[in-house]
């Protein structure tokens, strides 16, 4: 690995990006990760036939979507005719628990989907209920009122709140002719008792639930592994020594961008990372308050979605977040935020001399 000599790391802290309503809603597309991925590329498990019969599915739903037609309504509605719908519900509700591939398929729907990628929306819960934060609820919905297709993964179902604001959401997109897919997580306390949510998915979003056919997805719960054993920390002078080798990485302490994060809309988390290839961090600490905690989880997920490693000294990511947290409603979203670090971190090792 080459020495940078006096060219220093750039610092996330440093950064407060302008994002443009346009760009937020032209970043909903599947996550670097699932750039590549498609329906002949899911791998079924020959032991579960409901992973094929998604397939199929979900191919024939997205061949459906050819004819109806969204784009537009809201500025013909005066002078045309209301599309004809395709039959059978507009919406599909992905059924299963993790490593079942549920995102490899609503990514693969995206895909093949036949509408421009401009007609399609792909984002997670969290960034819809950011893109609202944003642009505010009627700018979204004449905003996503033209797509073809929102696809939303990781549906939450611990926010009775932003459950409310999100179906209303939905509820008018139907109107005006999107069709949607999704999937959710599990509802608190309900982590080993079973894998799959639909019920409790049509319940909270209640009126929208007729516009939804469930897709059950059998297959391996991952949940019951626990969680992933976080790798050990690095020295502060070893993060250091990787940042400054390391072309276009970051350096922060963590104390100081867990403050730099409560200045950032969240929905612009992602655009705080462009162009970082490392993100180094020195005294990472335990989260000090929910608030916080959950605007860490959003910039975890920015970092898996683009895959860039975790250099980090202090203690290890298994420790960011209180047992009191980690009881509490917003587990799931802690868990997920401790896996994704976690793998971040086992990616960033070949940037570490040891």
């Amino acid at each position: 690995m080459a020495d940078r000599g006096d060219v220093g790391p750039q610092a996330l802290c440093a950064r407060e990006p302008r994002v443009p309503a346009e760009r937020l809603v032209a970043e909903m597309v599947p996550p670097p990760r699932f750039d590549s991925v498609r329906f002949d590329t899911y791998d079924p498990d020959p032991t579960q036939p409901s992973q094929a019969e998604a397939v199929t599915v979900l191919s024939g739903f997205s061949a459906g979507l050819g004819g109806a037609h969204a784009t537009g309504a809201g500025k013909r509605r005066w002078f045309a005719k209301k599309p004809t719908e395709a039959p059978g519900p507009r919406g599909v509700y992905l059924d299963g628990g993790y490593g079942v591939g549920k995102t490899h398929l609503l990514a693969s729907l995206w895909h093949a989907t036949p509408a421009e990628p401009a007609l399609k929306a792909f984002g997670t819960f969290v960034e819809l209920t950011n893109l609202v934060g944003a642009l505010g609820f009627q700018q979204t919905v004449q905003t996503l009122g033209g797509h073809r297709l929102l696809c939303i993964d990781e549906f939450e179902l611990d926010d009775p709140g932003d459950t409310v604001l999100v179906s209303s959401l939905l509820s008018r997109l139907v109107e005006q002719g999107v069709a949607l897919a999704a999937t959710s997580n599990t509802l608190p306390g309900k982590l080993g008792e079973g894998r799959f949510a639909a019920a409790d998915f049509l319940r909270e979003i209640q009126g929208l639930s007729a516009h939804f056919r469930p897709l059950r997805i059998d297959g391996q719960d991952y949940r019951h592994r626990g969680l992933p054993e976080a790798p050990a920390p690095f020295s502060d002078e070893q993060v250091a020594k990787a940042a400054y080798a390391t072309e276009g990485a970051s350096l922060d302490d963590f104390p100081g961008l867990l403050e730099h994060l409560a200045r950032v809309h969240p929905s612009r988390y992602g655009a705080l990372t462009d162009g970082i290839s490392a993100v180094c961090l020195t005294d990472v600490g335990p989260v000090p308050d929910q608030s916080t905690a959950l605007r860490l989880v959003v910039l975890a997920d920015r970092l898996y979605d683009r895959e860039i490693p975790v250099v980090a000294s202090g203690v290890p990511f298994d420790r960011l977040f209180s047992q009191e947290m980690l009881n509490g409603g917003y587990r799931k979203k802690y868990f997920r935020a401790i896996s994704r670090l976690t793998a971040l971190a086992r990616d960033a090792k070949p940037l570490v001399s040891q």
